[in-house]
């Protein structure tokens, strides 16, 4: 019984997990610890800024999407 009900809750899990990584939630957490393992000494912008830049750079290069 244990086992199903642990298999159940993965799928929840899995699918809460997809959506949040699809629409970039994670993306600054992601980010902050890039930063510190690969640059400690850089200043962690707030979440805020990150999200500024991170949309300028977008419009700056838009790369491959439709609009």
């Amino acid at each position: 019984m244990a086992t199903l009900a642990g298999a159940l809750w993965k799928i929840p899990r899995a699918v809460w997990w997809y959506l949040t990584e699809l629409m970039g939630d994670t993306a600054y957490a992601k980010y902050v610890v890039h930063l510190k393992h690969h640059h400690p000494e850089a200043a962690v912008p707030t979440e805020r800024e990150y999200w500024r830049a991170r949309y300028a750079e977008q419009d700056a290069n838009p790369g491959a999407r439709c609009c």
